[in-house]
């Protein structure tokens, strides 16, 4: 079927459409009723479908013929470990876990925390979770104990599962540290802390609460798949909220379970038995999506890479990985590859590898700028993807389909819409964009299966966030077009989350612990485009009257607060004093202004400026002490 045909089908009969998506799935019950509504008015998807995703990735495969094929392999240049698993061995080892973690009393719709770096016990506490029916939420391992502990208490998990240390370049974090200070700091308190014990760092358990992973696993009795219905939820994922509190993104079973399996072979290309590569970690959303559960639902094998792009050992780590593992489609964020080439500009180390298994370079997670795609274009004998989601989606909602019908693709454009999603651009009026003309990206109700669901514990703020600014719309919170040739292009964020590194901030949290420095007066964080992170924040800071203090030593102790309560990921290290900041009549900072001034690009004063004088300093400010830093 045609690209065009195949999506028109999904947007004019979407259930007879998802229905046969469905069908490819092994269903406990399958579902008769394909879309059907909650008692709070959202879609819901497979209503009366029941099922166990660790059956459908794990126990299926074994049963019928993939026993012995290579399900994950772990490779882990920081700490010199290499090792596979196979799908009866993944389907052994999760089923023990969740035995163990039955005998600590967890259930169906129990919540366990998982925080550990790229182990491949962290795919197995994720699956043995969802063989039970438990909620997993996990936390990535750069976040420092403040946010861990926001997470703790919003999703008050009976069981936390850790790790005794992660390993970054030449440098050990001990995680437990964290997680005990975490603990401390939340009001809500786990049953158990199950901690993996690593040879790089030990660490002491605290007796009555925490419990050693091999112990446990040694003692556990095996558990078999526990049938949830497809609404329930599988998991949740914390994504950056504009106010500060991060918001938990709330993934149904069953409609992820469809839309997972649909994309790997409509968007990546992939068939059973071949290798996927996801270069990301488990906390976001591509790694839940597409380096834990879609590759092992769709038969094939994923990897799980404990290293970076550059300096684990050199540049030509990832063509490595390719060479070796013969890896046929490889996704990553565009930093990643940014990072290679400044590197190594010319690509020199490419030429040390054999990368002829590799058919097709996906990137995603922030927007691929223009010249990283025509870096990779031409360094590479493959074609270059672009493609385009987010955490609350929890797969793409445009690419290029490889699987499908490949199309021409144009540098910053992540193509066409993906089956299942009606993408429109709406202007400042709400009405429908024309052909070229920038609005915000919106997706037309019903989202397809496996987006979110709610916001846990409120699903107001879901109603908020996501719903009520374009009535019958989900509000993406880009902005964007949609060209004549039908191509989308994604322009960047409408609301004050940047994207670091492909990792989704809020600079709002940031201007809340910049704020509390007793110097500070008033602040804001803004986004800057940089070559190798995407973006960077950076502090517009007012000091309170008489304050004659040095400037170079607020600066450090302003990074060292961001760094505290949210982590090095923030990647805070820039701070400019000002002596206004300019606002609206009725006190609204021009966030949008000051991000164009920085980034060197046309801006339109609003004409509810307060004082046009405080422009002027700002951009006087942002041009001489922003350059010169």
């Amino acid at each position: 079927m045609s690209y065009k045909a195949e999506f028109e089908r999904s947007i004019n009969q979407p259930e007879d459409f998802w229905r046969e998506q469905a069908d490819k799935l092994p269903w406990h019950k399958k579902p008769t009723q394909i879309l059907g509504k909650d008692d709070q008015g959202t879609d819901r998807w497979f209503v009366d479908g029941e099922l166990n995703i660790s059956y459908c990735a794990l126990d299926y495969h074994v049963e019928n013929g993939r026993a012995d094929q290579t399900a994950v392999i772990y490779d882990s240049p920081v700490t010199k470990t290499k090792s596979k698993l196979t799908y009866r061995e993944m389907r052994d080892q999760v089923a023990k876990f969740a035995g163990a973690l039955r005998g600590l009393g967890v259930e169906k719709g129990d919540r366990v925390l998982i925080y550990m770096p790229m182990v491949p016990e962290a795919l197995v506490a994720m699956y043995a979770c969802a063989r039970l029916g438990a909620v997993h939420s996990v936390v990535f391992g750069g976040f420092a104990p403040t946010e861990l502990a926001v997470r703790i208490d919003d999703a008050q998990p009976k069981v936390i599962v850790s790790t005794s240390c992660g390993i970054e370049v030449e440098k050990v974090i001990p995680y437990k540290g964290l997680l005990d200070d975490a603990i401390d700091q939340a009001t809500h308190k786990p049953n158990h802390c199950v901690v993996l014990q690593r040879p790089q760092h030990t660490c002491e358990l605290i007796a009555g609460r925490d419990l050693d992973w091999n112990d446990l696993m040694a003692a556990a009795e095996p558990a078999d798949p526990v049938n949830v219905k497809a609404t329930d939820p599988l998991y949740i994922l914390y994504t950056s909220g504009t106010t500060g509190k991060p918001k938990g993104v709330v993934r149904d079973t069953g409609g992820y379970a469809v839309v997972l399996k649909y994309s790997m072979k409509t968007i990546y290309d992939m068939d059973p038995g071949e290798v996927f590569m996801a270069a990301s970690d488990v906390g976001w959303v591509v790694g839940h999506s597409y380096i834990v559960y879609a590759p092992l639902l769709a038969g094939c094998t994923t990897i799980v890479y404990e290293g970076k792009p550059v300096k684990t050992p050199d540049a030509g780590a990832f063509w490595r990985l390719i060479d070796e593992y013969k890896i046929k489609s490889f996704f990553t964020a565009p930093t990643a590859f940014r990072a290679v080439k400044k590197e190594d500009p010319e690509g020199k180390l490419l030429a040390n590898y054999d990368i002829s298994s590799l058919k097709i370079m996906f990137l995603a997670g922030e927007r691929l700028d223009p010249p990283t795609y025509h870096w990779l274009n031409e360094l590479l004998p493959v074609p270059v993807i672009d493609h385009w989601w987010q955490t609350e989606t929890g797969w793409p909602i445009a690419g290029n389909m490889m699987g499908l019908e490949p199309a021409k693709p144009k540098a910053g454009s992540a193509t066409y819409p993906t089956p299942g999603y009606n993408v429109m651009i709406l202007d400042g009026q709400g009405e429908k964009a024309a052909p070229d003309e920038e609005g915000s990206v919106v997706v037309k109700l019903p989202l397809p299966p496996g987006c979110l669901t709610t916001v846990w514990g409120d699903h107001d703020r879901y109603k908020s966030s996501y719903m009520n600014a374009y009535p019958g719309y989900y509000e993406t919170g880009d902005g964007g077009k949609i060209d004549k040739d039908g191509y989308l292009f994604i322009m960047g964020r409408t609301d004050d989350v940047i994207n670091v590194a492909g990792h989704r901030l809020s600079t709002g949290e940031m201007e809340e612990i910049v704020a509390n420095h007793p110097a500070v007066a008033e602040c804001a964080v803004i986004g800057v485009a940089d070559e190798l992170r995407g973006q960077l924040p950076v502090g517009l800071v007012i000091t309170k009257d008489g304050w004659d203090g040095d400037a170079d030593k607020l600066q450090s102790e302003l990074v060292a607060m961001v760094r505290k309560d949210i982590g090095a990921i923030a990647c805070y290290r820039q701070t400019l004093i000002v002596d206004r900041l300019p606002k609206t009549r009725s006190g609204k900072i021009l966030r949008n202004v000051l991000r164009n001034i920085a980034d060197g690009k046309d801006y339109v004063v609003p004409s509810t400026i307060d004082d046009m004088s405080s422009i002027t300093e700002v951009e006087d400010a942002i041009k001489t002490k922003l350059t010169t830093a």
